[in-house]
């Protein structure tokens, strides 16, 4: 369970939270369709906030395959690790829709990890930027880095801050007529996701007035 001291979500906030994340990957899909010249559809259809141990077991629980992560850091009034996590099963379609089908697979696999980075970082850029313009304020983001592994290698069980919690993000996304499944999972420590509640919270009394 996320510890007594965490801090909590209301149901308003949450989904002011889903709303701005739509946009955000909304953004995003906008973006990848100019690298890849055809339309992406991107959708959020749930989110929640879980310990890093939770996160992990539902990505291990739903997922029999081994995992691949776009990783990035991002810094401003809240501060953290954010991932687009998906099976490693579509890494290569992923690729093939970016770089194209007249590529060999041997071609394909050698531009993998610069292709991978290359889409992670359009849908993490745009989607954190967006939230963050939203709610009036501006991040810095690092540059990506391809891992591989298990939720429980891309969640640190392993490190000693306890206190880490996951605002875990289920994306769906069409792109050139493969469905895809994945997740947006943003790491952040308690002072950080109260600091996002905070601008939530502001951001929903600017939209009712």
């Amino acid at each position: 369970m996320i510890p007594t001291n965490n801090v909590v979500l209301t149901e308003l906030e949450s989904d002011a939270l889903v709303e701005l994340v739509n946009m955000g990957v909304g953004r995003s899909a906008l973006n990848l369709r100019e690298l890849v010249g055809e339309q992406v559809f991107l959708s959020v259809p749930s989110l929640s906030v879980l310990t890093r141990g939770e996160a992990a077991a539902q990505l291990n629980e739903r997922n029999s395959y081994l995992l691949i992560a776009v990783r990035q850091s991002f810094n401003g009034d809240f501060s953290g690790r954010a991932l687009l996590i998906f099976h490693e099963t579509n890494s290569l379609e992923l690729v093939r829709a970016v770089a194209g089908k007249a590529l060999s697979i041997e071609d394909i696999i050698e531009l993998e990890q610069e292709a991978l980075a290359e889409i992670g970082n359009i849908i993490l850029n745009g989607c954190m930027a967006t939230v963050a313009n939203l709610l009036e304020r501006t991040l810095t983001m690092s540059m990506p880095e391809v891992l591989r592994g298990t939720g429980s290698d891309f969640f640190d069980l392993n490190s000693s801050s306890e206190d880490d919690v996951v605002v875990f993000v289920q994306i769906h996304f069409s792109l050139k007529g493969k469905e895809i499944n994945g997740y947006v999972a943003m790491v952040m420590d308690l002072i950080s996701l109260s600091s996002l509640k905070s601008l939530v919270a502001d951001y929903i009394k600017r939209a009712a007035t």
